[in-house]
């Protein structure tokens, strides 16, 4: 375990390790086209590998990148969607995620497990002798299954041992990407702290710079008369000029002496949601801009700045200038500067800090508990980053939680307690919502007696509500009676209202057949090549059921 941990909160940036150059292989046979970076900024998460565009087409070979063995595979609705991972023998795993499917005896092991265990979404634990492969089989074919945005295949490399997650650049995908584009810069933020004025705000504020004739950035000078940190909204063009990727590596230095530092070499997964701190949450939520915080104002365990001797933070002192120097990278190592002058001055505010005193002060390093009515919230030690004035309210029996824009790192309960003046019928049918204007969203609610809970990870409104309308079933591919001779797969969509689609069961003549669950497209589709249907006559029975177990039946019969 010591082992473990010194390698998740080492600082990576400075991690030397000899990775292995010529071992690995493309995972496609197309140039390799970067959509997706590793360590990019994303919702909760940095991206753990990179994604690679497949010509807006699914169905294309993937290889393995390396001799090794099918050590897992997991088919799911989200996420991943329908992954592979390879394990070999020289300490690493290979990834391979959003595919259509897997190839030959792959797939009918997929398959069979699928059938057995009557469940489109399965997961697999493998021996090395039960799917050994080599270096350039075909394993699978790109898709666009789970939590996809569009054809492509995602890619990413594990320490075995550690599950530590690795960038897939540093075993020889550098020689095989192609990226002479340097890092833009879109925007810089000064925060004052403490009771500091910076250009006539005591609010975070934009810096203007320009682009010089070098190529670098120059801002305009900072006014500043105390303790002063910034942040930057940067991308990367890797491959082509459309797909914004994410930095590699920021430097950031203060007359020449290095300030703060953070790259991109590998991160665990159990730290991935720290990026709500890394990044300026706030501003991500009022904007949509991910602006990266150049300082930190408390430690927190994040290995990608674990290693930083200071903090970023800026003392600005009377009758001192200073030189603010950030340094952007990509992996392939095109660079550019900004620099911003800095000098100490005495300020009118015209613009104020402002925030809302409320009698709900929560420590983020403490347990805490609000209670109001007969609703209840257990807030854990360190599910917060900082510490912050909480709204809290109960009124008409909704749950007033603050709002979206503090981020939270760990499960938060909620609990209704003894609801009064439900029957049994409804009681069943109740969750706890979340309240966005008129909109309900539903979270899975854990129900003893007539008290509700749910566990969740965002601050907002939260009310009771019922959900007594079944699933939809509609948009059938196929009309009743005929015969489907050259036809492939059935399909139809389904959709729920409330409480969301929770299971999909599908029979033809009485045995159970796999349906596979798009969750983008609202689909469930039947491949009719897994020879389930008999000549002539086929009865179709599906059965879909919402989180509330509310549940609709479509039955229908077709020739083949």
């Amino acid at each position: 375990m010591r082992f473990v941990l010194a390698i998740l909160f080492a600082p990576l940036f400075i991690f030397s390790q000899d990775y292995p150059q010529d071992y690995f292989q493309s995972p496609l046979d197309v140039p390799l086209d970067v959509s997706g970076s590793f360590g990019e900024l994303r919702s909760n998460h940095f991206h753990s590998g990179l994604d690679f565009k497949t010509k807006g087409v699914e169905g294309l070979p993937v290889y393995a990148a390396g001799d090794g063995y099918i050590s897992r595979i997991k088919i799911s609705t989200f996420g991943y969607g329908k992954a592979i991972y390879v394990t070999h023998p020289n300490g690493y795993t290979s990834v391979y995620g959003h595919l259509q499917k897997a190839n030959g005896a792959i797939e009918s092991l997929i398959k069979a497990r699928q059938y057995k265990e009557q469940s489109y979404e399965v997961e697999m634990y493998l021996y090395p002798t039960e799917l050994p492969v080599k270096k350039g089989d075909v394993i699978a074919f790109s898709g666009n299954t789970g939590g996809s945005g569009g054809p492509h295949l995602h890619f990413e490399f594990r320490n075995t041992k550690s599950e530590e997650i690795l960038n897939p650049m540093h075993f020889g995908f550098k020689k095989i990407i192609k990226d002479e584009r340097k890092p833009v810069i879109q925007g810089v933020v000064a925060y004052p702290l403490d009771s500091t004025t910076v250009n006539n705000s005591q609010k975070p504020i934009n810096i203007s710079f320009s682009k010089q004739a070098d190529g670098s950035y120059l801002g305009v000078k900072v006014k500043a008369n105390g303790k002063v940190a910034f942040g930057i909204n940067a991308f990367d063009f890797c491959t082509n000029a459309y797909n914004k990727n994410g930095l590699y590596k920021v430097k950031a230095y203060l007359n020449g002496v290095l300030q703060y530092q953070y790259g991109f070499d590998g991160f665990a997964f159990d730290e991935s949601r720290y990026i709500n701190n890394f990044i300026d949450y706030e501003r991500f939520h009022l904007m949509g801009q991910r602006v990266q915080k150049l300082f930190q104002i408390s430690d927190y365990p994040l290995s990608i700045v674990a290693g930083n001797k200071k903090d970023g933070i800026i003392k600005v002192q009377p009758g001192t200038n200073y030189t603010y120097r950030v340094e952007l990278f990509d992996f392939h190592g095109n660079k550019v500067e900004l620099v911003i002058p800095i000098e100490f001055a005495y300020q009118e505010a015209k613009i104020e800090k402002t925030f809302q005193k409320t009698p709900y002060f929560v420590k983020a390093k403490n347990e805490a508990i609000f209670e109001k009515n007969n609703v209840s919230v257990q807030i854990p030690e360190n599910a917060f980053y900082s510490n912050f004035y909480l709204n809290f309210d109960v009124s008409n029996d909704i749950l007033t939680l603050h709002d979206d824009s503090v981020p939270v790192h760990k499960n938060i309960t909620i609990t209704f307690n003894d609801v009064q003046g439900l029957t049994e019928e409804q009681l069943a049918k109740t969750y706890i919502a979340t309240l966005d204007g008129y909109k309900l969203d539903y979270n899975k609610t854990y129900r003893k007696g007539n008290t509700f809970s749910i566990k969740t990870k965002t601050l907002g409104k939260y009310k009771l509500a019922q959900d007594v309308t079944p699933p939809r079933i509609y948009n059938v591919n196929f009309v009743e009676g005929k015969t489907l001779s050259t036809q492939k797969t059935i399909s139809v969509s389904v959709t729920d209202l409330q409480s969301d689609i929770n299971t999909y069961n599908g029979y033809l003549n009485g045995k159970w057949i796999l349906l596979e669950y798009d969750y983008k497209t609202k689909k469930l589709v039947h491949n009719l090549d897994d020879k389930i249907c008999v000549e002539g006559r086929n009865d179709l029975k599906i059965v879909v059921t919402d989180n509330l177990q509310n549940s609709t039946t479509f039955e229908s019969y077709f020739f083949r």
